[in-house]
């Protein structure tokens, strides 16, 4: 077999630079996913749910994507068939999901089509980061493979960046940053065109810039592919974890620790700082309607099915009260300009009663506009919903599926039912509270975040300079975990966004030792041969955890939840921080051992999901 011969700089940096895209896109996930899903009308206690998909995509897609690839061989090449389908879908997919809530569609509608989105465009990333992966092990030789990671990581981290800040930036120049109720802003989905753009752009260099060698050459230098049957393969696979030295299953652990924190951080840290360090106003959103022994519950109610009382879980209002006067409910504003009542719909403020956003229901002496006309008020304004006009037997019509004609204004049910309740003016509305996501507070929170893991991901190439100059890779291990810890918690409880700088460094420390230790530590317990294998499987210590960190995400938060109020998602942060830390007491217990293989300390600093 033949020694690869070494390449130029820019041979190699062709090879990964396609990275870039395929990281960019990556970055916009998960940065916006909560916040997307938040957007349209998700639950915070259902978050985590959505977040099933990345890691579930990459622990099926990855091995199929690399299995295949190993026996393709066409005209476009052995890897870059796989990079052109992945790519191009992951291009028309991020066109998709950030508009899922601007089709007129209803809650749980949108959200289908957002989960159908996101779940094909994680299967086209994994699809797309795969090839740029295999190529360096098919054409760079080893003396040369540690500057083709390097270049890689390099990449992979300039992507992280960019994708990480668009929202931000794009908001900076002008994109409006806001949104009516349940669509995504026009600056998180231009950020995500862009990506696509860039995407496009990436692959088609690496397509013109990229020969992979034919069969007989790709043979001459990495040998003839071994063939094994499936029934084989699997068996093999069952021996080996069976014969799994001990340092695979000790890194396991504090793998699952670790990757276990950092999905609750990309599900919970929007929620977070909104909360915390933007003052985002909480809205009440409607249950249900009961009069004790009748309920009618679902996010969208009407009566008669045709005059709508509660809209995407919000009251519609019925009137004003000015100075004794009742006025049909319009668009109202007081001296500050903030919006009391707009679209029949109230808004809450802060403290969940009924407010204009960032501040109090307008008072006596106050002056409002009303209908273009400023009105000084004799005594404080108050509202009335459509309930409140009701009395004797009504029956009420709901459902979860509700669709409006936008060019008539006429709501459909869908799965509609029907309830007589006797006496509506006994009936109450069944609440629980939720931030306000079409605030401008919320919005600036969302794109504030990008910022931050900007940070982290700055963070961690700065301590991954420092992480060989520690006396030994458990301390150095151990101390990065810790420091991330303290990172998760301080970010839970802090109230200054730009002091929030702080723990997303830490965090970043936590992540580069997390990039870096454990491939390490484990290819040096492991003999030649099974090499490969082994860290085919070791991908599940990365997939399984957030796999189970989503399933169990929402399960946690209602148990700290108290019912009706607003779910306290900055404890999915400390809980993060006291998993990384007891990940960090679990690298005592790894056995570091001296395998046949030489050690590859520069992994690229890319999410395998």
């Amino acid at each position: 077999m033949k020694t690869k011969p070494d390449l130029g700089f820019w041979k190699l940096w062709n090879l990964s630079f396609g990275f870039f895209g395929v990281q960019i896109a990556y970055s916009l996930q998960s940065a916006n996913v909560s916040r997307i899903f938040a957007t349209i009308g998700a639950d915070p206690h259902d978050l985590s749910y959505f977040w099933v998909l990345p890691p579930l995509m990459g622990l099926l897609v990855q091995p199929i994507v690399g299995t295949l690839s190993d026996k393709t061989w066409n005209r476009f090449g052995r890897r870059l068939p796989y990079l052109i389908v992945g790519a191009l879908v992951a291009v028309l997919v991020m066109c998709l999901l950030p508009n899922a809530g601007s089709f007129g569609l209803g809650i749980s509608s949108a959200i289908i089509v957002g989960l159908i989105a996101l779940m094909l465009l994680d299967t086209s990333i994994n699809m797309a980061m795969q090839p740029f992966k295999m190529l360096v092990g098919d054409m760079v030789n080893e003396k040369q493979k540690g500057l083709a990671y390097s270049i890689q990581s390099f990449l992979c981290n300039a992507g992280s960046v960019i994708g990480f800040v668009f929202p931000f930036l794009l908001a900076w120049v002008g994109i409006k940053a806001t949104a009516p109720d349940g669509v995504v802003p026009d600056s998180v989905i231009w950020s995500f065109y862009l990506g696509a753009g860039i995407l496009l752009l990436c692959v088609i260099y690496s397509l013109i810039k990229i020969k992979e060698w034919p069969p007989h050459i790709y043979a001459e230098y990495n040998g003839e592919p071994e063939k094994k049957e499936g029934p084989q393969e699997k068996t093999g696979f069952i021996t080996l974890l069976k014969k799994a030295p001990s340092t695979f299953w000790t890194v396991s652990l504090v793998q699952f620790f670790c990757w276990f924190a950092f999905l609750f951080m990309w599900t919970y840290t929007t929620g977070t700082v909104a909360t915390n360090a933007f003052d985002t106003p909480v809205v009440a959103k409607i249950d249900a309607i009961t009069d004790g022994s009748n309920t009618v519950a679902g996010k969208f109610i009407l009566i008669n099915d045709t005059l709508t009382i509660v809209e995407g879980g919000r009251p519609l209002v019925s009137g004003v009260s000015l100075n004794g006067q009742h006025f049909p409910a319009a668009t109202i504003l007081n001296a500050k300009g903030d919006t009391l009542v707009k679209d029949h719909k109230i808004v809450y403020g802060a403290q969940g009663a009924m407010a204009s956003i960032g501040g109090e229901i307008a008072k006596a002496g106050e002056t409002i506009t009303l209908d273009g006309a400023p009105l000084t008020l004799a005594a404080p304004a108050s509202l009335s919903d459509y309930l409140s006009t009701l009395s004797g037997s009504v029956k009420f019509s709901s459902g979860q599926s509700v669709a409006r004609d936008h060019n008539t204004g006429r709501i459909e049910v869908m799965e509609k039912e029907d309830v007589v309740i006797p006496n509506v003016s006994a009936a109450s509305y069944s609440t629980h509270k939720d931030l306000d996501t079409s605030s401008a507070q919320y919005n600036a929170a969302g794109d504030w975040v990008g910022i931050l893991f900007a940070v982290q991901a700055m963070g961690s190439v700065l301590w991954a300079v420092v992480l060989p100059r520690l006396r030994s890779r458990k301390f150095s291990y151990a101390l990065s975990l810790i420091l991330g810890g303290i990172g998760f918690v301080l970010a839970g409880i802090i109230t200054d966004p730009y002091l929030l700088f702080i723990p997303f460094l830490l965090i970043g420390c936590a992540w580069a030792a997390m990039l870096a230790w454990p491939f390490t530590i484990l290819t040096n317990s492991l003999k030649g041969g099974n090499i490969g294998a082994y860290l085919g499987l070791f991908n599940g210590s990365i997939t399984i955890p957030q796999i189970v960190a989503a399933v169990t995400g929402g399960w946690i938060l209602s148990a700290f939840s108290t019912p009706g109020e607003l779910a306290p998602q900055y404890i999915m942060m400390i809980i993060a921080g006291i998993a990384l830390v007891a990940g960090a007491l679990c690298v005592g217990i790894i056995k570091e051992g001296k395998g046949d293989t030489p050690v590859q300390e520069n992994i690229p600093a890319s999410e395998d999901i």
